[in-house]
């Protein structure tokens, strides 16, 4: 009788365990994850393209250099194929002139549920570039879409950096002055 309370006290404790694991750990998460490599004059990066907000589809970037094109696509789930691509000329887009020796950085990020924005910059000129990819017209095939251009270099006369005071301006109260010889 004695062995029956012990095993039933052990079925207790288990079951314990075990839902207060689940209340701990919760719901699963989907993980979202996004990736990028490069390879002599090829980058490439993924990211989540909403083309239907019931169905999660995976967007590949490349980004070809000496054919000065940004390339976009998306994977089919239900038939396991690519759905075309997108492009985009990006010595038009970046102003570019032929054979101007170019340095382009990308890599995806989370905007919203079920869609990633491409950050696209070309460290020579200090041009940036924020993109995404959706359904082309009438649902059929794959558009990418710029959102913004500016630059990263770019400063307005005047201006300050964060964090240094303009040439004259007094020193913040209570912070010490340095003076230089």
């Amino acid at each position: 009788m004695r062995g029956m309370g012990s095993l039933g006290l052990v079925a207790i404790g288990l079951a314990v365990g075990m839902a207060t694991t689940m209340f701990y750990l919760g719901q699963p998460r989907p993980s979202v994850a996004a990736s990028n490599d490069r390879f002599q004059d090829y980058i490439m990066a993924t990211g989540a393209v909403s083309v239907n907000p019931r169905i999660q589809t995976d967007g590949v970037w490349l980004l070809d250099y000496k054919a000065g094109k940004l390339l976009g696509t998306v994977i089919d789930r239900t038939q396991g194929k690519i759905v075309g691509w997108a492009e985009v000329d990006l010595t038009t887009e970046f102003g570019l002139k032929a054979q101007q020796d170019v340095h382009f950085m990308m890599t995806t990020g989370y905007v919203t549920q079920g869609q990633s924005a491409l950050y696209l910059s070309e460290t020579s000129t200090g041009q940036f570039g924020v993109y995404t990819m959706g359904p082309g017209a009438n649902g059929n095939g794959i558009v990418i879409r710029r959102h913004d251009m500016t630059t990263f270099r770019q400063q307005a006369a005047g201006q300050p950096q964060l964090g240094v005071p303009a040439p004259g301006a007094p020193a913040a109260p209570g912070l010490p002055t340095i003076k230089l010889p």
